[in-house]
């Protein structure tokens, strides 16, 4: 028998929620294929099998809590796997409620049947499996569009909104069942309690511990972007040719940004105990929202990038963000942080702080707004309202006003951008 643990994940994940499990007792399972899903605090990862063998036991439920070095399964090596014989169970531990499916006590599974099982079990992403799971769809009905065979998110969306002859499972949702009526719990008013997922529960408490313990303060103002979008209509289709990437409005912001960081360097640090580390490097994490809840991916050494590096780089973020693909090397080490509420229609927001960092930038919807000239002029100009988020425990409203201004300066004379870089 061999145990199958809990690998390291990270330096700081030591944690995380068994999301599914991908193989049951009875199936076979190759050295090096998934096991089970495990949703950590910043990305899913899939656990993989140290060896071949036949599932004996699985040692926690999905939504259990494991640790690095739990072990979560047992299975069956060497000639006991190569057998094609009944597996017994091993004994039950009494720290955790195996899972035990109906079938797998009644009657055994043999190497065959496992490795059948195996066999048939659809290849799919984590967000497709997540949205199966909660439409209660079988995988094994989705036909994916993928040549490869791999079901996608749309692939069961697609499904779903087909009629379907039979009853399906109803969603993994629990409904709020009281046990005596109230008045608070009105029957003719029904609501849904739903697990909050691992990610969302990290996403919650961190931004709680940031507003216990930074002293979080805003600074707002605004930018005519004017000349950005004169000079992306100019430039975008020569842009676009010469690099295969869009000229979009976050280059312009990150460029802006580390040139206002290299000259107001307390923006660009974090607090350890007494200690400041201002950072020498700069590492800008951009938000992007995803189905499980925000995540900041790091655009690496931005101050060495172009913008057509940069707008890659972002564009290739968000994409491995939204297909729940993001590694924690994606994640980790952002010295400031860029966050749009813009593309939501946001006019104006206070941005909570992306701990340790003491900075972050938010963006907004650009609007045409009547914008005086001069003492005899108005204009309608596009105006965005930017907002700074900054730890005051190190940076005074001097050098938080200051960075802003730098921003909008360079913002609304574009070409300084090149000398700054």
């Amino acid at each position: 028998m061999a145990e199958i643990k809990v690998p390291e994940l990270a330096e700081s994940i030591t944690e995380g929620t068994i999301f599914q499990w991908l193989k049951k007792p009875g199936d076979f399972v190759q050295k090096g294929e998934p096991l089970a899903e495990l949703e950590t605090d910043k990305v899913n990862v899939e656990l993989m099998s140290e060896e071949s063998g036949i599932i004996t036991q699985l040692l926690f439920n999905e939504g259990d809590t494991v640790r690095v070095g739990d072990t979560i399964a047992i299975v069956s090596e060497g000639a006991e796997a190569a057998a094609p014989q009944a597996v017994e169970p091993a004994p039950q531990p009494e720290a955790a409620e195996p899972v035990q499916p109906a079938a797998a006590q009644s009657a055994p599974a043999s190497v065959e049947e496992g490795e059948a099982k195996s066999v048939q079990r659809p290849i799919a992403s984590p967000a497709a499996r997540k949205l199966a799971r909660e439409k209660g769809i079988d995988l094994t009905q989705v036909t994916p569009v993928d040549p490869l065979g791999r079901i996608r998110k749309q692939d069961v969306e697609a499904y779903a909104s087909q009629p379907v002859p039979t009853i399906q499972p109803a969603p993994a949702v629990e409904a709020v069942k009281p046990s005596q009526p109230s008045a608070a719990m009105d029957p003719e008013k029904p609501v849904e309690r739903m697990r909050m997922s691992r990610r969302r529960q990290t996403i919650a408490k961190r931004l709680v511990e940031v507003q216990h313990t930074a002293a979080m303060l805003t600074t707002f103002n605004e930018i005519d972007m004017t000349a950005v979008m004169n000079l992306r209509k100019r430039r975008k289709d020569a842009f676009y040719q010469e690099h295969d990437v869009r000229l979009g409005f976050m280059s312009f912001f990150t460029k802006a940004v580390v040139a206002a960081l290299k000259k107001y360097p307390l923006l660009n640090a974090e607090i350890q105990g007494d200690d400041i580390i201002v950072k020498k490097y700069y590492d800008i994490g951009v938000a992007v929202s995803t189905e499980e809840g925000l995540v900041v991916p790091v655009v690496r050494d931005a101050d060495k990038k172009n913008f057509a590096e940069i707008e890659r780089e972002i564009l290739h973020l968000a994409t491995k963000a939204r297909e729940n693909k993001l590694s924690l090397k994606d994640l980790q080490g952002g010295t400031f942080t860029i966050t749009n509420g813009g593309v939501f229609g946001s006019l104006m927001s206070t941005p909570i702080l992306n701990g340790p960092q003491v900075g972050i930038l938010g963006m907004h919807k650009i609007q045409l707004r009547p914008v005086a000239i001069d003492e005899e002029r108005m204009e309608n100009r596009p105006m965005m309202y930017v907002a700074l988020s900054y730890d005051h425990r190190i940076i005074d409203g001097k050098e938080a006003v200051g960075f802003l201004v730098k921003v909008k300066e360079l913002l609304e004379d574009p070409e300084q951008l090149l000398l700054e870089s």
